[in-house]
């Protein structure tokens, strides 16, 4: 079952319905084949912002726009931090370490014992 999508001016009539007409939510969810809690979160929507409420195509509140793109360069900065913290992979773990490989030079072959 898809998702169904309701225009802003559809969620505006609808609200309208509740508030100026006086008409129950419940009465005015079964009317519009709504579920009374979608039509409550309208009215509350509305009544908190009348001119931002319902933006609508993905569009963001101001204030939501702000947040998101906070979150973003929060994200950005963490990665960049977390890629500093990183050892470098040339040094070596302590300044004593010596480096050994598993078979002399053939100039050194039978002068040294390991």
């Amino acid at each position: 079952m898809e998702r169904r999508k309701f225009s802003r001016e559809f969620k505006l009539e609808a609200v309208k319905l509740v508030r100026e007409r006086g008409v129950a939510v419940a009465q005015a969810a079964r009317d519009l084949d709504l579920h009374v809690n979608v039509l409550r979160k309208w009215v509350r929507e509305q009544s908190a912002d009348p001119q931002q409420a319902f933006p609508g195509h993905g569009q963001m509140k101001p204030e939501q726009l702000e947040i998101e793109k906070l979150r973003r360069e929060v994200a950005k900065l963490k990665a960049e931090r977390d890629i500093l913290k990183k050892p470098r992979p040339t040094s070596p773990g302590t300044r004593y370490e010596v480096l050994f490989r598993g078979e002399a030079p053939r100039d050194l072959a039978g002068l040294v014992d390991l």
